[in-house]
């Protein structure tokens, strides 16, 4: 039987056990870390794919952005009163110019017309005048007798006078057969005035008839334009005045869009450039159109210029009032240096690009400009000829070695 060891020596047995076992497993990691990373490792190098920065003639382009309006859009209104009694269309309703939109009761209006073609009737009638033939004062009845009756006092005034001449009549009868012609004459006269006074009446009448034919047309509101119907403001069994609103009617292709240029770039716009627009609603489809006005003036609170273009909408894919982005082409191609846009890194707005030379790369900053495709105009920083790192980008540094 062993002798027993006091607790206290077995505590700093223990202790020392411990610190001796903390020292060997140091001296082992010091070791094998030192075995892992040689003081004079150097890091592998990365593997990159490479292009030629190129030089090509491309196409400017301004980018400002835009609303969509229609090309026509017309709030129509009734032109008479009455009850509606038809509403042939609705919302969406796709109409041609003169389509119907609404009926209006034609009853009272139809009726007025009817007077109003009596009353011409009446008057043609009266005057013997057909509402073909040119009108002649002479030939209405009432003045053709008269104008008989003057010729035959006259006659008879002229014979008169001869015999009072040779003393075969008498004072009386002479001047009673010249009281005779002045009242012919004065009756054909007053036959005349009253025959214009009746052709004025038709005047006015035809005037009444053409409005009443105009109000019985008027029950019937048509579309102005070929378009869609946007919104019906009536129903059947509604009561309308003149001037109600009784539709809203759209013409939506073509489209056109109101885009705002900034004042500095008035001279790289003008009727006729092509245009192409994007919207939310279909990313990725571009769509194009034309530039057909340019205000004659900048805008004084905003320096700004006011441009329209018309864009075909053949497939009703584009609405009025969507929010778009446009480029405008600014002209004839100009060079411009062009880099792969994967080969550009953009860290808090700063761009740079990695240039390869020798068996390194050369961080350069860059300032880019328009994309083309898949490739991005480089304004600074890079020359044609330049070969610039595409791939594993986000591993280069300033002097990184790469392997191709």
């Amino acid at each position: 039987m062993k002798p027993a060891v006091p607790a206290r020596t077995q505590r700093v047995i223990t202790v020392v056990s411990a610190a001796a076992l903390s020292m060997v497993v140091a001296a082992c990691g010091d070791s094998s870390s030192q075995a892992a990373a040689p003081p004079d490792a150097k890091p592998a190098a990365v593997r990159v794919e490479t292009a030629r920065a190129e030089e090509e003639s491309i196409a400017r382009f301004l980018n400002v952005s835009g609303t969509l309006v229609a090309e026509e859009q017309a709030e129509v209104a009734a032109e008479i009163q009455g009850r509606i009694i038809g509403t042939p269309v609705e919302r969406g309703t796709q109409v041609a110019v003169g389509s119907i939109l609404v009926r209006v009761a034609a009853d009272e209006a139809q009726a007025q017309a009817e007077e109003a073609d009596a009353n011409v009737a009446q008057i043609q009638a009266r005057l013997g005048e057909a509402e073909s033939r040119d009108f002649d004062v002479d030939r209405v009845p009432e003045v053709a007798a008269a104008r008989a009756n003057r010729d035959l006092a006259r006659a008879d005034f002229e014979r008169a006078g001869m015999l009072y001449e040779r003393k075969l009549l008498s004072k009386s009868e002479y001047d009673a057969r010249q009281a005779q012609a002045d009242s012919a004459q004065r009756q054909y006269e007053t036959a005349r005035n009253g025959a214009e006074q009746q052709r004025q009446a038709l005047a006015g009448a035809r005037a009444r008839l053409s409005l009443a034919r105009k109000a019985v047309a008027d029950t019937v509101v048509r579309a102005p334009f070929a378009g869609v119907v946007a919104e019906r403001l009536v129903s059947v069994g509604d009561y309308v005045t003149r001037g109600t609103k009784v539709a809203t009617v759209m013409r939506v292709n073509p489209l056109r869009v109101e885009l705002t240029v900034p004042a500095q770039f008035i001279s790289a716009v003008a009727v006729g450039r092509p245009v192409t627009l994007e919207v939310d609603s279909y990313p990725g489809q571009s769509f194009t159109g034309q530039v057909r006005y340019v205000s004659p003036g900048v805008r004084a609170d905003s320096r700004a210029l006011v441009v329209e273009a018309a864009v075909p909408n053949a497939k009703g894919l584009l609405k009025p009032g969507q929010f778009v982005t446009a480029r405008i082409e600014q002209g004839k191609p100009t060079p411009a240096v062009l880099v792969p846009a994967a080969a550009v890194v953009t860290t808090s707005g700063t761009s740079r690009v990695f240039v390869v030379v020798d068996d390194h790369v050369e961080e350069r900053i860059v300032t880019t400009g328009q994309q083309v495709g898949d490739k991005v105009e480089a304004t600074s920083g890079v020359t044609p000829a330049d070969v610039i790192a595409v791939t594993n980008v986000a591993k280069l540094s300033d002097g990184t070695e790469i392997s191709k």
